[in-house]
């Protein structure tokens, strides 16, 4: 139970820190403008070493923006849930803490599902067109790689969980 408990941690931790950073770096695309080569990211756009705030209150991108921010701090509570599953208190025994990570880690895999898919479909319909040469850059494939993470991660508290239930059924030997 423990290792499967440490597996999880360890990929919601990492999990975390790659949503954090691809949601303040501002590599999600780059492209081509006027013979020089852009980036942007959530926040800011980037043209010849020059950035600029996005000011542009566009519904797709407050929807990504709150999606990330919302995984972000539903994986942070996980973490903090799967951190207080190894220690055992008596005045939550009818409270999992492992299972609550789990739940935590799967609906930040939720929120930063969906930031990604609409991201993913505006950009690709709507500013792909509009850019000629463009292509995604290395923070949004953070974004998917910190998805896969938060996602292993509730996989293995939901197994840790099961495993604690399963013993718990069995009883004392």
């Amino acid at each position: 139970m423990y290792s499967f408990m440490g597996g999880g941690l360890f990929c919601a931790i990492v999990g975390n820190i790659l949503l954090v950073v691809s949601c303040a770096t501002d590599y999600w695309m780059q492209y081509r403008l006027s013979g020089s080569v852009a980036h942007q990211g959530l926040w800011r756009y980037c043209m010849t070493n020059k950035c600029f705030m996005q000011t542009d209150s566009i519904a797709y991108w407050n929807a990504t923006r709150a999606f990330m921010i919302l995984s972000a701090m539903s994986c942070f509570s996980g973490i903090i849930a799967g951190i207080l599953s190894f220690a055992h208190f008596s005045a939550f025994e009818r409270f999992n803490r492992s299972f609550a990570a789990g739940i935590m880690f799967f609906i930040s895999t939720l929120f930063v599902l969906l930031a990604m898919a609409i991201y993913t479909g505006v950009t690709v319909n709507f500013l792909g067109k509009r850019f000629g040469d463009w292509r995604f850059s290395w923070s949004y494939i953070l974004g998917w790689v910190g998805l896969l993470m938060t996602f292993f991660a509730g996989i293995f508290y939901m197994c840790a969980y099961r495993m604690h239930e399963c013993r718990r059924m069995a009883g004392p030997r």
